[in-house]
């Protein structure tokens, strides 16, 4: 990667890089899936050729991440928050649904659903303040460029797999600022390495690890 300006996406993955034997399309997943993985799991397993190409992409987001980490203000805002119960789940009341008056604290008696004429079963929310990070324009131009090039990820528990239920998405670009920048904050460049561990079976090109150090 050129510098850590990364001013565009071709900039990022297109420009003066090898063409791994497909189109410029593939080329570009290709690098957007590895990238991805190497950022949130710490390494991938490739050839030696993908992994100069991405060990460059990677560098070049840490390094940018470094560089707007502290960019952002601290503000307050208010939000409102589903209350829960002692088992962690949703609290809900019925409500008249012309007027909004709690006809019943609980939406269920006994375990059963309760039915009240003109009653609508709503979720109690309440309001909460709380602090959030507010990106300077730097990062915000950062978060967008880093945005760009990773792919979304969706993490499923163990004990749910194959279930929609309990997935939630990684927010990889948090892991970069939060996790990854203020470790690599010292460091001048180099924040991944290479290490050869045979050639493939097949067409004997080299295989190695790309990983994070």
């Amino acid at each position: 990667m050129a510098g850590c300006t990364m001013n565009g996406e071709r900039k990022i993955i297109m420009a003066k890089y090898r063409k791994l034997g497909r189109t410029s399309a593939q080329r570009k997943a290709l690098l957007r899936n590895q990238v991805t993985a190497v950022i949130n799991n710490g390494k991938i397993v490739t050839t030696e050729a993908k992994a100069k190409e991405v060990q460059k992409i990677v560098d070049g987001l840490i390094a940018l991440a470094v560089k707007e980490k502290d960019n952002f203000e601290t503000v307050k805002v208010t939000t409102k928050v589903a209350r829960k119960d002692k088992d962690g789940k949703r609290v809900k009341q019925i409500v008249d649904k012309e007027t909004g008056k709690v006809l019943a604290e609980s939406h269920r008696k006994d375990g059963k659903l309760v039915k009240i004429e003109n009653g609508v079963t709503v979720t109690v929310y309440d309001e909460v303040e709380k602090e959030i990070k507010k990106d300077l324009p730097t990062r915000s131009h950062a978060r967008r460029q880093m945005l760009k090039v990773l792919n979304p990820v969706v993490e499923v528990p163990a004990d749910a797999a194959g279930k929609k239920k309990n997935t939630k998405e990684v927010d990889l670009v948090a892991k970069l600022f939060d996790e990854y920048a203020p470790k690599y904050a010292t460091r001048k460049g180099g924040y991944t390495r290479i290490v050869k561990i045979g050639q493939r079976k097949g067409d004997a090109a080299m295989t190695v690890v790309l990983e994070l150090v």
